[in-house]
């Protein structure tokens, strides 16, 4: 019997919408603006340049090229110094333009051509193609406020020195077949 794909996938999108959102929660709102060198990208500057790659990608999806011509992508890049609400309105509203998107899809759906850039994919490598951006921007995202936070930190994962107790839970309790986000994605 063959499963679908999707659930798993939008699975994955919630989990590194998750540790975006714990990690942006840890933080002072004047944190999200911090920059190591001119060179580098706030967490403020992230949002905004992942905001505008979802929508951008995830706004009619199988229609329209997922490069749509209205999108700045340059000016995703520049801290304007937004308030904290409106970059979480551009965070919230994107993740929603992304999840409403992947759960009207159908696995028929799949294997249909989607261009970004004029360059074809299926649906499916369009997503993981996506889905693996987010993840890298969001890993940076957390490693700025774990830097930030420093010793204040709360880990997001199995913080270090409790691998073999966590591992002891998981081992006591007998195998069941889930999605390896189940437990995170329930903490909330």
């Amino acid at each position: 019997m063959q499963q679908s794909i999707l659930p798993g996938l939008i699975k994955q999108f919630r989990y590194y919408k998750q540790l975006g959102d714990k990690t942006i929660r840890q933080l002072d709102p004047a944190l999200l603006h911090w920059q190591y060198n001119a060179g580098s990208n706030s967490i403020a500057i992230l949002i905004n340049h992942m905001a505008g790659n979802m929508l951008s990608r995830f706004t009619n999806f199988l229609t329209e090229d997922g490069e749509k011509e209205l999108r700045q992508r340059e000016a995703e890049f520049e801290d304007k110094q937004q308030t904290t609400k409106q970059l979480l309105l551009n965070w919230e509203g994107a993740w929603n333009c992304v999840f409403a998107t992947l759960e009207n899809l159908s696995d028929a759906d799949l294997d249909r051509q989607v261009y970004i850039r004029n360059m074809g994919h299926t649906a499916l490598e369009a997503i993981h193609r996506q889905l693996a951006h987010y993840a890298y921007h969001t890993g940076q995202i957390v490693f700025i406020g774990k830097m930030l936070k420093d010793q204040e930190w709360e880990s997001l994962s199995i913080p270090k020195g409790q691998s073999e107790t966590y591992n002891q839970q998981h081992f006591s309790k007998p195998k069941t077949r889930q999605h390896f986000t189940d437990e995170f994605l329930n903490e909330d």
